[in-house]
């Protein structure tokens, strides 16, 4: 039974980029609106002010500039270890500033994505992406 299940390993790099891409895809998703329309931008700066964040004016953008480009950097499986690093960074700041105090259900979109970052940048984009394609030349 157990050769049986081992043999399921072959798949792991097509179920990295299934989780590069739904994670890519919702990180772009979460945050076009802040980055088409200005009134959703000043709500999301007037949310991190509400929680006391330094600059939340600076930080709003910052935060969607970082949640946005490493959506597309884990969709194409490019700098994928930095990319998770940064959305690791971003959401455990959001885990602390936001939902530190609040019940583990708010907790948990966050903190998967802390930990979804962390994978990625222990994983690397796998055999289907960019950054495979990159290291095989040199």
């Amino acid at each position: 039974m157990n050769w049986k299940l081992n043999a399921l390993g072959r798949f792991e790099d097509f179920t990295l980029l299934m989780l590069r891409l739904v994670t890519g895809a919702f990180l772009v998703h979460e945050t076009w609106d802040n980055i088409t329309s200005a009134d959703r931008a000043r709500q999301f700066a007037d949310f991190l002010r509400q929680f006391n964040f330094p600059l939340p004016h600076l930080m709003a953008p910052l935060s969607v500039a970082v949640q946005f480009g490493c959506g597309i950097l884990l969709i194409l499986g490019l700098t994928t270890r930095v990319a998770g690093l940064l959305i690791a960074a971003n959401f455990a700041i959001a885990v602390y500033m936001v939902h530190w105090t609040g019940p583990y259900r708010e907790w948990w979109p966050a903190l998967i994505l802390v930990l979804l970052g962390l994978h990625f940048a222990a994983a690397g984009s796998g055999r289907f992406g960019f950054d495979a394609l990159v290291g095989k030349r040199r």
